[in-house]
């Protein structure tokens, strides 16, 4: 019978293994020096990254060109197969070929690898061995160290597509970071799902304009809690005659004053008292440019349920915890 759980644990020490052998490889001047070449070669072109590979590398290659252009390099997929019947003439001379196999003599990788040394297209491999057709041919072989397979016949592909994974993913966000790319840049990248929630900036979804639940601070307790009920939102922001926000008033600081104030006349406390009396000073405020996850942030860090966008020390929107939630923040 077996060992399920000792065989996971093995598999993953494997593969962690693999990794490890991979963090020492970069120690290695003829890697780097190999790496530099490479991600100047990719930020320097003036078309795409094109990947390409077979099998389980072909799966690997699929994925990494969707992360290299979802953080800012263009790139795109193309299966051998389908480059050898007309799909060539989508790589073009000022494009940058990546070519991913483990033993460096895939053969269907060849018809590509000819025509990029044909048209002089910089072609970079990544592969496990540096004798291999591809290793010798393609322009920048990033040779990564050969380990075995998490298989036990060391045979099905797990611990060398981790490294392909690994590596591939290290040049995508090694440009990422080359090129500046912003979390503003993710969210043209991203416009859908939680992540494109996440980094909307609050000034597109923010409460605004008539719907802003503003008193000056010369309002009574009444007009207070006569905004609340309107705009219901649980919250004013008290405004001074310049149009600052001085400060905050939520409907549970309307329910503590009234029973603070419970043996006074009603009259007294509705009508005599001024928001300015019972405002909390120095509230919590954010930018207009913050975006709406480290908004959401602020709201769980400070156990508030809204905020007030501020310009210039003026309110201009309002943020509500359960708007971020329903939003898909997370």
């Amino acid at each position: 019978m077996v060992d399920r759980a000792g065989s996971v644990r093995e598999v993953i020490e494997t593969n962690t293994q693999g990794l490890l052998a991979l963090q020492q490889a970069l120690k290695d001047d003829q890697l780097i020096a190999a790496l530099e070449r490479a991600l100047g070669l990719i930020d320097q072109m003036k078309g795409r990254l094109i990947v390409a590979g077979v099998g389980k590398s072909g799966l690997i290659g699929r994925k990494l060109a969707a992360t290299f252009a979802s953080t800012g390099t263009p790139a795109y997929f193309v299966h051998p197969a389908e480059a050898s019947h007309g799909d060539l003439g989508m790589i073009q001379t000022d494009d940058v070929v990546l070519l991913l196999s483990w033993s460096g003599e895939t053969k269907e990788l060849y018809d590509i690898l000819t025509y990029t040394r044909r048209f002089d297209v910089p072609t970079i491999a990544l592969t496990g061995r540096a004798n291999s057709t591809l290793g010798q041919k393609a322009d920048v072989p990033l040779i990564l160290p050969m380990v075995p397979e998490a298989c036990p016949h060391n045979l099905a592909p797990t611990t060398s597509t981790l490294l392909q994974l690994a590596l591939g993913d290290a040049l995508a966000i090694t440009l990422l970071k080359m090129r500046g790319f912003t979390e503003a840049s993710f969210r043209d990248f991203h416009p859908g799902g939680k992540l494109g929630a996440a980094l909307t900036p609050i000034s597109d979804i923010m409460v605004k304009a008539d719907a802003l639940p503003i008193v000056l601070a010369q309002a009574t307790v009444m007009d207070v809690v006569g905004e609340i009920s309107r705009k219901m939102h649980g919250i004013v922001g008290v405004q001074s005659d310049s149009g600052q926000l001085t400060g905050v008033i939520t409907d549970g600081d309307i329910r503590r004053y009234l029973e603070a104030n419970s043996t006074g006349s009603m009259q007294q406390a509705m009508l005599e008292t001024t928001a300015q009396e019972i405002m909390t000073a120095g509230s919590i405020s954010l930018e207009p440019e913050r975006l709406c996850a480290r908004a959401l942030n602020i709201l769980q860090q400070n156990k508030i349920s809204a905020a007030f966008v501020v310009a210039n020390g003026k309110p201009v929107g309002l943020v509500a915890l359960m708007q971020l939630l329903q939003l898909g923040v997370a």
